[in-house]
């Protein structure tokens, strides 16, 4: 009884991970670029393959955790499994100690992890698999009836489609915090309401017996000791560091902040406008430039609405005003390059691919 529901409980465990990334494979493939970016693992040569391998990496999660649920070729799964999970343990172990990527994304945006708690997540993992292999280890009464293989033909078909339309379209299933009906004024007004917390702390180095302090700001000002004529405290040049002390409000929608060319702020224009049309891209050098021109094409038609360009490059757009905005926060709007985005004083009431906007 224990051994088999602790083999449903991991097997849903892998199902449910496989299939929130399947569904947004363009957004764990962008994860995948963040761990062989310079600032991490520097594997630049993979950066361009990173959807291949999301792809490679979600088909295997949601391979082998269904063939756990359904108890088929369990030593042999199990084993693969364990293979898995001590990769990701590596992965998020590294995140966590060197405080390099602040969310695996082990379950996309539906839930959000702290590296350690991925780390701990992959070793409870890790400890009942090692359990699983061990109850099952001689356990040879696996059956191989037509239930089994019409579900995971059912199975096969769905995680294709599910894989298809996020890479096609936009996600079946939008987790984000930009998803359509969110109102972007209300989301600003929380924010500003619950602000997170930050301090400056300073590395001090005593120039006489060599010890180090991290001294937050208030108690540097407040205790004369450290900055006083002749104190052997002194302040170690570039380990200066910011630390959140209180944690507000979090939402994506902070980093919506759309510039003009010249840096004026045009979040304000375009939330309170009653109608706001804004064609984005975060890679404008690999957009198709005739594409381009049919949906500014298009968005011009509209009448009585605010229009903006958006992307990392000021002369991206020829017919349409420009705006500029961080390449990873446009990312987090929307996954297609580029994609069209309405709003309707200041909520989002359509989100689509260029592609999908001009059918």
């Amino acid at each position: 009884m224990f051994k088999n529901i602790l083999r449903i409980v991991i097997a849903l465990i892998f199902i449910v991970s496989g299939f929130v990334k399947a569904v947004d494979i363009v957004g764990f493939s962008f994860k995948m670029e963040e761990y062989f970016s310079p600032s991490v693992f520097s594997i630049p040569f993979l950066e361009k393959q990173a959807l291949f391998l999301a792809i490679m990496v979600v088909v295997v999660e949601l391979v082998l955790g269904f063939l756990l649920l359904l108890k088929t070729r369990l030593q042999l799964t199990i084993s693969l499994l364990i293979a898995l999970c001590v990769f990701f343990a590596f992965l998020t172990f590294y995140s966590a100690y060197f405080n390099v990527v602040t969310d695996c994304g082990c379950f996309g945006d539906a839930l959000k992890l702290k590296p350690w708690q991925s780390f701990w997540k992959d070793l409870f993992l890790l400890v009942g698999l090692g359990i699983l292999f061990i109850l099952y280890r001689n356990d040879h009464n696996e059956t191989e009836s037509k239930f089994k293989k019409y579900l995971s033909a059912i199975a096969l078909i769905a995680m294709v489609f599910v894989i298809y339309w996020g890479i096609a379209h936009e996600p079946l299933i939008d987790f984000r915090h930009y998803k359509i009906g969110t109102d972007l004024n209300a989301e600003k007004l929380k924010i500003q309401k619950d602000p997170s917390e930050y301090k400056t702390f300073y590395s001090l180095k005593n120039a006489k017996t060599g010890e180090i302090l991290a001294v937050n700001q208030d108690d540097y000002v407040n205790d004369k000791k450290y900055w006083e004529e002749g104190s052997p405290w002194k302040i170690e040049e570039g380990k200066t560091t910011s630390k959140i002390v209180k944690q507000g409000y979090e939402s994506e929608i902070a980093k919506f902040k759309p510039e003009s060319p010249e840096g004026m702020d045009l979040t304000e224009e375009i939330l309170k406008a009653p109608k706001a049309v804004l064609i984005f891209s975060y890679h404008p050098e690999n957009v198709d430039p005739v594409l381009l021109a049919k949906t500014e094409a298009k968005v011009k038609e509209i009448k009585e609405a605010v229009i903006f360009g958006v992307s990392t490059n000021p002369a991206t757009f020829r017919t349409i005003k420009n705006a500029m905005m961080d390449g990873t926060a446009i990312k987090t709007i929307a996954r297609s390059n580029p994609f069209v985005l309405t709003l309707q004083n200041g909520k989002i009431i359509d989100k689509r691919s260029t592609e999908d906007y001009l059918k």
